[in-house]
């Protein structure tokens, strides 16, 4: 069964029946991106939600620069969750800055959560590389470039990254960037206002597994292992190859990792 919603001010798609798991998609990008893994989803008995953040795919986007703090942003994903009135506790699953939401979930409201799966999680501005903590201290600028900046600018510059040419599909690729222009320009003032969560790490009790690639560009491949020893119950695996987006450029296998990863908690 598969329907889409845009009730309680987020769009959201949802497919499947059985233990809740929602999918949280990273910074500029949409709901689409799990377009892949929401079939096997409900194939495996999973009731998956795939929900767009606030200011990007088809949710709100207010005008408002303070609306995208990312206090805001996290208010309004667990507010949404709330919305749901999910009989059991759903499982998490975050990519990038969905695995940061994700991480402040568990450590605000971990009694309503059952578990917690990370894909290239952002938990740190130092894992930002040197450039891309330039451009984080200087949102406004980057807002009015994104703004004027045409979709096939953005794809050109995907074609920079080796992972977005070899592993995703010409059709990935524009759906991609065109995600990048449906988002309200104002993301960009998201990352301004992370913190570091690295010190609150080891309050997480919630069984945790952390899925990232070794050729990350976006976030410091190296910061993923400090990330795996630090979460008192967390299990950790490396994709060789991959970049910042496993889930879209190599599916198959993340499939496999998060379905063992759930049929693990149901035993548990």
């Amino acid at each position: 069964m598969s329907e889409s919603n845009s009730d309680h001010h987020a769009n959201y798609q949802v497919v499947g029946e059985g233990q809740p798991v929602i999918l949280i998609h990273g910074i500029a990008a949409s709901l689409y991106d799990w377009t892949n893994l929401l079939p096997a989803m409900a194939e495996h008995h999973y009731r998956a939600f795939a929900v767009d953040l606030l200011g990007h795919g088809d949710s709100p986007k207010p005008d408002q620069p303070e609306s995208y703090h990312i206090e805001c942003i996290y208010e309004h994903l667990s507010g949404w969750i709330e919305s749901l009135h999910l009989k059991r506790e759903p499982v998490l699953v975050g990519h990038s800055l969905g695995g940061y939401l994700g991480l402040l979930y568990a450590l605000e409201r971990p009694e309503r959560l059952r578990g917690l799966v990370l894909i290239d999680p952002l938990y740190s501005p130092a894992q930002l590389p040197a450039s891309m903590q330039y451009l984080q201290h200087r949102a406004s600028w980057g807002v009015k470039v994104l703004s004027h900046t045409p979709v096939w600018v953005i794809q050109a510059i995907m074609s920079l990254d080796r992972e977005a040419i070899t592993q995703f599909s010409v059709s990935e690729r524009r759906r991609i960037a065109a995600d990048y222009k449906r988002a309200s320009p104002q993301i960009l003032n998201i990352t301004t206002s992370v913190t570091d969560l690295s010190r609150r790490l080891t309050q997480i009790e919630t069984p945790t597994m952390v899925i990232w690639g070794e050729k990350d560009l976006t976030l410091k491949p190296s910061s993923f292992p400090p990330l795996v020893q630090a979460l008192p119950h967390a299990t950790g695996h490396a994709i060789p190859g991959s970049g910042h987006q496993p889930h879209i450029g190599k599916p198959k296998l993340i499939e496999e990792y998060l379905l063992e990863y759930l049929i693990g908690l149901s035993i548990q």
